[in-house]
């Protein structure tokens, strides 16, 4: 059974995407910028989700600003990843239930959280993404796990904690290390160990010969598939000090998205239905690239497809 493979981008708001001058002069308020995205494009990634937990009300208004059918996969808040997280991105009653010591830090980590409040923040993420899980438009939430998570027991208890904490949800693992994947004992393994869970293993394309490389594999682990394309500009990917913008500055030729094409398909002939989305956010370059890929797949811009 062929998949419905859907393709976006990871952004409708970056700010150099709207310097770039794609969206009409018109299009000024960030309600007529998603609606104007979705005219475009089936599907998106919410990013900002990372950096702070949600509101409800928020999820609400992208639901009702969107078409039926279309579909937001979100990023899981960083605590949840095992990325440093600062304190002022907890909510206020949240943060000032820390003890002091923790307040005072300039980043914290899931660790250190008791559990009565690690308990609390996966409570308030989870209800805050129900408008969307109701609406029928949330795809997966996208755990990016990053280059010190690496293969181990406590990782894979983690792994299965967020499904059990988000159980509704569809849970998408994404690693930023070459561990996982690289030699073929680990990458049997973790492939093994998210197929047993059905959980689905984000596939990437992003520079290579990093620690936090991942091999660009096409593997499908569970019913829902997902492509991620972060570029190839090796210069930046693990680069100090630059905004997410400069790092993925990376505009892919017709010839490097035509390799994908067969992946793609691959992915879609054995999971029900396929994510394609654009991590290369600098100015226009993603919307571009989504929609050569989508045309190279042979879906119209704009709808639901499947692979003929």
């Amino acid at each position: 059974m062929k998949a419905r493979v859907l393709v976006g981008t990871c952004s409708w708001a970056d700010k150099t995407l709207l310097e770039a001058g794609w969206y009409p002069p018109h299009v000024r308020t960030p309600a007529q910028r998603l609606q104007h995205y979705a005219r475009h494009f089936p599907i998106v990634e919410v990013d900002s989700t990372y950096y702070a937990l949600p509101a409800q009300r928020q999820a609400h208004l992208w639901a009702a600003r969107t078409p039926p059918g279309f579909v937001f996969d979100v990023k899981a808040f960083a605590l949840f990843t095992h990325h440093p997280t600062p304190p002022d991105s907890l909510p206020q009653d949240v943060r000032q239930a820390l003890p002091q010591e923790l307040r005072e830090r300039r980043h914290i980590y899931y660790r250190d959280l008791p559990p009565e409040l690690r308990q609390e923040l996966w409570r308030r993420f989870a209800e805050a993404l129900l408008p969307l899980h109701l609406a029928g438009k949330l795809g997966v939430v996208l755990f990016q796990f990053p280059p010190w998570f690496r293969p181990s027991a406590d990782a894979r208890r983690h792994i299965l904690e967020a499904r059990e904490r988000l159980p509704h949800y569809t849970i998408a693992v994404e690693f930023r290390q070459a561990r996982w994947l690289a030699d073929e004992e680990n990458r049997v393994r973790t492939l093994g160990f998210l197929r047993e869970h059905r959980l689905p293993l984000v596939c990437v394309d992003e520079p290579q010969g990093f620690p936090s490389s991942v091999p660009p594999l096409a593997e499908v682990t569970a019913p829902l598939a997902v492509v991620r394309f972060h570029g190839r500009n090796a210069a930046t990917w693990e680069a100090k000090g630059i905004t997410a913008a400069e790092r993925f500055n990376y505009l892919y030729s017709p010839e490097e998205l035509q390799e994908w094409v067969p992946r793609i398909g691959r992915l879609a002939q054995e999971a029900e239905e396929v994510h394609v989305l654009f991590n290369n956010c600098y100015r226009d370059y993603s919307v571009r690239n989504a929609r050569q890929m989508a045309e190279a797949l042979g879906l119209p811009v704009g709808k639901q497809g499947s692979l003929l």
